[in-house]
């Protein structure tokens, strides 16, 4: 994309988030601001609710059908492929409590990792399962390290898109090909990511995959997605099973117990109507556009970012060079330390200023969406090169 295709996007863009009239917002890997068209989906169906109650319930459930429909276009998977869930943490519980584990067997993950990728199979070890952690250098996997991990008996390996801490991008494709080499299931936390960097399950073989949607995809917490390979969605058994996990969801009166062939099955009972909602509304958004433009304006912002921190010397710690085989790590998460600083006093600083940023690992941590823009990122300059009061 050339300079002015980038900044018109970024216009566009802008122009949907209310949050830019107070804020430069750059706390996307924590919980990003809603733009307008979620809100205002939010808001038609909250006068529905208040004023209609479930005369409008059809209508909320397509959709519901369309945010999967446009979670699934976001990763080029099939909507049978998608499930709607409550959390990341939700999604990869239903790998890591549906597979039908062996004594001995072993998850191979990160040292490094969001809990949210470590407990629910550290849960697994009361039925004999081993869980292996590789250590990385501020997010970068050695693959080598990674590949001694794995053997015979390992059934998982699971990794974040994009590590949380400082943003690397691991090169999932690589990740794949070690995991399905050993006869392992590939897991991706993509939470990170998922929105604002380009995915296409038809061609990397990811096998699970989780994602809420109060990050990058720019929607309400408590709503997200979870993508099941349709070959690998009869390896894990159910939990949660209700009236809208059997193929007969509708008819009350008949009870058979004959699970959906989709991965909705995995869904339960009522979804959170209005939080899916919203996030569809979101999702529309971010699939209007090929994701790779969003990521080339988030990717220029975020590296203005990294220049002008090292101007008033600050660390970036984040790896943001390409590796020897072309693989691009960055995104728009940057850590960085400012030498002799406090950071939580910096973060209290930049807050007065109207900048918002996160803590993370003892650092600062700026997470850059595609609307932000050079003025955003000046503003978080003078917030931090003030000195202490």
């Amino acid at each position: 994309m050339s300079h002015d295709s980038i900044a018109a996007l970024r216009d566009a863009f802008r122009q949907l988030m209310p949050v830019t009239e107070r804020y430069a917002y750059l706390d996307h890997a924590a919980v990003a601001p809603l733009p307008r068209p979620a809100a205002e989906a939010i808001g038609r169906w909250l006068t529905q609710a208040t004023q209609q109650g479930d005369v409008v319930w059809p209508d909320w459930a397509k959709q519901l059908e369309a945010t999967r429909a446009a979670a699934a276009k976001l990763i080029s998977a099939k909507p049978e492929e998608v499930a709607l869930v409550p959390s990341t943490t939700h999604g990869i519980s239903l790998v890591a409590e549906g597979l039908d584990w062996r004594q001995g067997d072993n998850v191979v993950t990160l040292a490094d990792e969001f809990p949210s990728n470590l407990y629910p199979w550290m849960h697994q070890q009361d039925r004999g399962v081993e869980v292996r952690t590789v250590e990385t250098d501020n997010g970068r996997v050695d693959l080598d390290a990674l590949r001694n991990a794995v053997d015979d008996r390992t059934r998982v390996v699971s990794v974040s898109w994009v590590g949380y801490k400082t943003g690397y991008r691991q090169p999932i494709d690589d990740i794949a090909e070690i995991a399905h080499a050993a006869g392992a299931l590939f897991f991706v936390d993509a939470i990170q990511g998922m929105g604002v960097a380009p995915l296409d399950v038809s061609r990397t073989p990811i096998d699970f995959l989780a994602a809420d949607g109060h990050k990058w995809m720019l929607g309400p917490e408590g709503a997200g997605v979870a993508y099941f390979r349709q070959d690998r969605l009869d390896l894990l058994r159910p939990f949660g099973v209700g009236w809208n996990s059997v193929t007969g969801r509708h008819d009350f009166n008949h009870i058979e117990l004959k699970l959906r062939a989709e991965a909705a099955r995995f869904e339960g009972g009522s979804a959170n109507m209005v939080g899916m909602i919203g996030l569809g509304a979101s999702l529309k958004l971010l699939t209007d556009r090929p994701t790779e433009e969003f990521r080339q304006s988030i990717l220029a912002t975020s590296d203005y970012a990294c220049e002008r921190l090292q101007a008033i010397g600050a660390t970036v710690v984040s790896h943001r060079a390409a590796a020897p085989n072309g693989h691009d790590p960055r995104t728009g998460i940057v850590a960085f330390e400012l030498p002799g600083r406090d950071p939580m006093e910096a973060r209290r600083r930049c807050l007065e200023e109207r900048v918002v940023l996160s803590c993370r690992g003892g650092r600062l941590r700026i997470a850059i969406h595609a609307y932000n823009n050079q003025s955003d990122i000046d503003r978080l300059i003078d917030a931090i090169a003030q000195p202490s009061t």
